[in-house]
């Protein structure tokens, strides 16, 4: 089966899976999704339909790539611009720590 058709049986799975978003900003008062939220589900989920995702970084792209384990060469990539983080009174591998979360979470 294609990574394709593998990803769209995934995003079946993961949309019948009852998720809670954790997250609070109480500022602007919303609710939002945390890794811890979700990342669970998606790694089960990628585990049983055979699939790999793989999240890596330049210094103003971030990737995900998810391979096909049981295929030769099959992936798919998404792509995103890479914004840094910037937190008040945060040292500068907090920053950079936000970054790599908010990127994981939005691919």
């Amino acid at each position: 089966m294609s990574v394709y058709k593998k990803l769209q049986e995934a995003r079946v799975k993961l949309h019948n899976t009852k998720l809670n978003k954790s997250g609070k900003n109480a500022y602007a008062k919303f609710n939002y999704f945390e890794l811890g939220d979700f990342i669970p589900q998606v790694t089960a989920i990628f585990n049983e339909l055979g699939l790999c995702g793989i999240v890596s970084f330049t210094q103003d792209t971030a990737y995900l790539t998810v391979h096909n384990v049981e295929g030769e060469n099959d992936f798919v990539t998404f792509t995103s611009p890479l914004v840094y983080a910037s937190v008040e009174k945060t040292q500068p591998i907090q920053n950079l720590g936000s970054t790599h979360t908010y990127l994981r979470r939005y691919l």
